[in-house]
């Protein structure tokens, strides 16, 4: 096999590896996918472990990112291969071959991949997300929002097609995996907004 494909076999591998699912399964011998909103990341697995359960879910998914595209660059300086690297990474996570492709999100692992990929898009990330959240007020929506914000930020830091086609690819796979939160998360934001909108009123 090529290297290239050596590489993304190694990346979706390393993004296979379900930080919060081990770590649930570990300390009281539970599937986290059949808790709470029934997610491995690691909101989910910090309702059922605590803080600890939190951190530690968030670090290990975000350092498996990272290390996917750091062992990537390591064997090639080609950029092109390091953002196929970050994506496979994310499919792991996403998508786990050992637990039936039942996995989670991929922000954490996403922004692992993205902080090594490309530092200075993952700081515009950062900054989105900031401005965003002040408006919105919301954290997962501001966070999907800036994802969904990605590909025009890498459009106008000049950066070449292909590398605008895979940042897309990586901002589509975050929102398909969030497609049920972004529902809700809207539908919860205009209700706020107009508190006498109620889906259930009477037709008259």
């Amino acid at each position: 096999m090529s290297q290239l494909t050596w590489i993304l076999i190694a990346s979706y591998f390393l993004g296979c590896i379900a930080t919060g699912f081990y770590l649930v399964r570990i300390r009281i011998g539970k599937d986290v996918r059949e808790m709470g909103s029934g997610n491995i990341g690691a909101r989910n697995v910090g309702r059922v472990l605590g803080s600890s359960g939190f951190w530690i879910t968030l670090v290990g998914d975000f350092a498996k990112g990272a290390a996917a595209v750091w062992v990537a660059r390591y064997f090639t300086a080609d950029n092109h291969v390091t953002a196929l690297a970050m994506l496979a990474a994310v499919l792991g996570h996403v998508w786990p071959i050992q637990l039936r492709f039942r996995g989670g999100k991929g922000i954490a692992t996403s922004l692992g991949a993205l902080a090594v990929c490309d530092f200075h898009l993952a700081l515009t990330f950062v900054g989105l997300f900031a401005v965003i959240y002040l408006i919105l007020r919301r954290t997962t929506l501001g966070g999907l929002v800036a994802f969904a914000c990605l590909p025009l930020a890498s459009m106008f830091m000049d950066h070449d097609p292909l590398k605008v086609v895979l940042i897309s690819i990586l901002a589509g796979l975050v929102l398909l995996a969030h497609r049920k939160n972004l529902v809700e998360e809207i539908t919860s934001f205009v209700l706020r907004r107009n508190p006498e909108t109620k889906a259930d009123q009477p037709i008259k």
